[in-house]
Formats: C-alpha cells, sequence, structure tokens
C-alpha cells in the first residue's frame, strides 16, 4: 500500500511539473500609448491649487480608499486617475461654484511600488520599488535567483480587468537580450513568480 501512495505522489508531482500553463511574452503584449503617463495611487503626495482662490487649494496624500478632501467639493476619487485626467476632471466639477477656474496639479511624491517576488530567489516576500521598475530590478531586491531556479520560467502575474494576465521572461532576456522584457514595468500588486 505505501509503494501505490509513493507512486500515486510521484505521478502527481510530474504532471504538475509537465507544463507551465497559460502566458504570454512580454514582446507579445500590445504597447498602449499611454501606458507611460503615471496614473496617481494611495500613498501619493499630491497638490492641488485652484488659480486665484488659495482657500480651495490642498496639499494631501491619496488615502488608502484613493481619496483625498478638496473644499467644497469633499472627497475626491484620485487614485487610478493621470494627472491630467484629474485636473479637469476638477475644473469641470468646479465651475458650479467658480466662473472659468484653473487647476493645477502636480505628484509630489510617488509613494513606492510594493510587489511581491515568490518561489527560487533569495528572499521571497515583498520588495519596495520605485514606480515603472524593471522585472530584473525586483528580482536583485529579492536576493536574485537560487541555484534551484528555472532561468526560462520567470513570470509576472498581473490583476486585471477579468482575468490575470500571466507574462513570460527568460533571465537571459530580462539582462539584455530581449528589449520589451527590460521596458516591461512593474505595477503595484504585481506577483513576480520563479520556477
Amino acid at each position: 500500500m505505501r509503494i501505490r501512495e509513493v507512486c500515486l505522489a510521484m505521478s502527481l508531482g510530474l504532471c504538475a511539473c509537465g507544463g507551465v500553463g497559460h502566458y504570454v511574452w512580454a514582446k507579445d503584449l500590445p504597447t498602449a500609448a499611454s501606458a507611460h503617463e503615471y496614473l496617481i495611487a494611495a500613498g501619493d503626495l499630491i497638490s492641488i491649487r485652484v488659480v486665484n482662490q488659495d482657500s480651495m487649494s490642498t496639499h494631501a496624500r491619496v488615502r488608502t480608499d484613493g481619496r483625498i478632501a478638496l473644499p467644497l467639493l469633499g472627497d475626491v476619487e484620485v487614485r487610478g486617475k493621470t494627472p491630467s485626467s484629474l485636473r479637469a476632471e476638477l475644473e469641470a466639477r468646479l465651475k458650479e461654484y467658480i466662473v472659468a477656474p484653473t487647476v493645477t496639479d502636480n505628484v509630489e511624491e510617488i509613494a513606492p511600488v510594493m510587489v511581491s517576488v515568490l518561489g527560487e530567489v533569495a528572499h521571497p516576500g515583498v520588495v519596495k520599488l520605485d514606480p515603472n521598475a524593471s522585472v530584473a530590478e525586483a528580482l536583485a531586491g529579492a536576493g536574485g535567483l537560487t541555484d534551484y531556479a528555472n532561468r526560462d520560467r520567470i513570470f509576472v502575474v498581473r490583476r486585471e480587468q477579468k482575468d490575470p494576465l500571466r507574462v513570460r521572461f527568460t533571465f537571459d532576456g530580462l539582462e539584455g537580450s530581449d528589449p520589451a522584457a527590460i521596458r516591461f514595468g512593474l505595477r503595484r500588486g504585481d506577483v513576480v513568480v520563479v520556477e
């Protein structure tokens, strides 16, 4: 009976190692024109100035719920918006109170990006990075690959609207042979997995 259990466990283990599941290579991802414009995130320090209305201006850190408090408008959702789209939204909302309002906004301090690095790395866990940091920087922040790491099976799992996106990389590509892999910027909440 014990031999049967061992054989079953080994066969299940071999089946699990057989494939890597559904993924897309970094070079096959569509390049979005707006991908380079910064999106405001929780923890960012932003200043909003309403020209000639100093009492309506504010300097605030984006709360964990993605909002900041503004005079007259109350709590305003800012997370996930570009500074230019936030400016346009605030000007439109302030028209109810001010004739032809002019708003300037500035992200003064960007909150660090926290990503999880798991699998065959020296120090698995959460790594704090600069915005748009590369996969190679995340791996370095986790102490690099272990001797058992598969250098051809490095993945980034990103939560998308419906299904998670799983992007595959090779270590050689991250070191310089794949421009798309080098340009791929990490976002808050990404998970880097090294098999």
